[in-house]
């Protein structure tokens, strides 16, 4: 069969428009903030040039930044830790459920919830015993007093709090993305498989694994890059407090921002998280190559 031959003015003709589109939804506002960080602004008045003293202050003198970036990367390391049971649960359900769409799609259930339902659901849960807090009443009702805590008003215990809450809600999200992986292997590799004698978790060892590690890759990309620009769930149920024992980079860079009306700084922030975002990504995908090379 002859390949359709397409000139290449067409294509471009076709691409342009969602290219110049992408090109002014993503990279027009990097360069505004690339550029705004670089000013000391309030946003409205006046701005005045200090060059590379944001990124300075905020690196050797913001005592919440870097707090922030270590919350936000075990957030990152949390959401990645969930993927390989995502992998085992999706392998579970493709083999021994007769109709598992239902069981997917109820996992999916919370992810196309809205945050703020999901976070005033939660900040119920958490709430204390007295105010009606589910989980507090439950280990009260077990005998162990001694283990409930006003769970998002404690520096220790608010951000894994939060990060329980963060898997709960995706871990639908990746077990979908999973299902649909093993979904797509033929099901002859598996048949000849078993006629050789690897049947069970050996055959998910040998086959399932290898094949779905692009798709594996996918989750812990998405994973990684999300957690890092977490902000919507955090600010719904603490704002980043108490005393910014919550805060990852995309709340500090909020409250510098609008709240502060540090306008210039808060692009300084954003810029760093856009490098760790670019970086992560280079890593990660470097790291899966040389994965995928050894099992290839």
């Amino acid at each position: 069969m002859n390949a359709l031959k397409v000139p290449a003015r067409t294509i471009a003709v076709f691409v342009l428009p969602c290219l110049l589109l992408y090109v002014c939804l993503v990279f027009v506002p990097i360069f505004f903030s690339m550029y705004n960080s670089t000013f000391d602004w309030n946003g409205i008045g006046v701005k005045k040039f200090v060059g590379l003293d944001n990124y300075v202050t905020l690196l050797t003198k913001d005592n919440v930044f870097w707090p922030a970036v270590r919350h936000t990367l075990m957030f990152a390391v949390f959401s990645m830790l969930e993927i390989p049971f995502a992998l085992y649960l999706a392998t579970l359900i493709n083999r021994y459920v007769k109709k598992p769409n239902f069981f997917v799609t109820s996992y999916f259930v919370p992810v196309i919830l809205s945050v703020v339902i999901i976070g005033q659901l939660w900040k119920t849960i958490y709430n204390p015993a007295s105010l009606g807090g589910m989980l507090n009443q439950v280990l009260d009702g077990l005998g162990l007093h001694s283990w409930t805590h006003a769970w998002l008003s404690e520096p220790d215990y608010a951000m894994y709090a939060l990060y329980f809450v963060a898997l709960w809600q995706y871990l639908g999200y990746h077990l979908l993305i999973q299902f649909t992986g093993i979904s797509n292997i033929p099901t002859e590799i598996y048949e000849a498989a078993k006629i050789d004698g690897a049947d069970g978790f050996k055959a998910d060892w040998f086959i399932t694994f290898p094949l779905v590690v692009p798709i594996f890759k996918i989750s812990i990309i998405l994973a990684f890059i999300g957690s890092l620009q977490s902000f919507d769930m955090i600010m719904v149920m603490t704002g980043g407090g108490p005393a910014h024992s919550t805060d990852v980079i995309a709340t500090h860079m909020y409250n510098m921002s609008f709240m502060s009306s540090k306008f210039g700084y808060g692009s300084s922030i954003a810029m760093v998280l856009v490098a760790v975002c670019l970086i992560a990504t280079v890593i990660i995908n470097a790291l899966f190559n040389k994965v995928e090379k050894k099992i290839g």
